[in-house]
């Protein structure tokens, strides 16, 4: 599993919290049972992106809200919302993980999950958040 694949599992889970309502623990479990492929590096990367979105979640959606100014989070495409609150734990909590890094698996990610202004979507959202300057450093859990 690699970085990508980590951010893809996260994404995966953090849809099935958002919108199937399951545990994160519970959607951890089930997807890691689907790829016996992951290090514990893999895993541990994949915990800490789920498990920091989770816990910081509040914070993470008052920032998308606030830079996406004309869109509310809850009619944002399920995909895109996640993919968002992924890639803003990234930016505001994990300064050890390069923003260009984060901004250009996170549009990978929507033009593949997303529809076709996804990609433009999520980047620009993420373009506001960098420059807003925001960044937190401790994430809660």
């Amino acid at each position: 599993m690699t970085r990508r694949q980590a951010r893809e599992t996260a994404l995966k889970v953090l849809f099935q919290v958002d919108i199937g309502k399951i545990e994160v623990d519970e959607a951890m479990k089930f997807m890691l049972a689907e790829d016996d492929s992951a290090s514990e590096i893999d895993v541990s990367f994949l915990k800490r992106l789920v498990e920091g979105t989770a816990a910081n979640l509040p914070e993470i959606d008052r920032v998308i809200a606030e830079t996406a100014v004309e869109w509310k989070l809850e009619r944002m495409l399920g995909t895109d919302r996640n993919i968002l609150r992924l890639a803003v734990f990234e930016i505001l909590f994990c300064p050890d993980i390069p923003e260009s890094a984060t901004v250009n698996e996170a549009v990978e990610l929507a033009k593949i999950y997303g529809d076709d202004h996804s990609g433009k979507f999520v980047n620009g959202i993420l373009g506001n958040v960098i420059r807003s300057g925001r960044r937190v450093d401790t994430p809660k859990g």
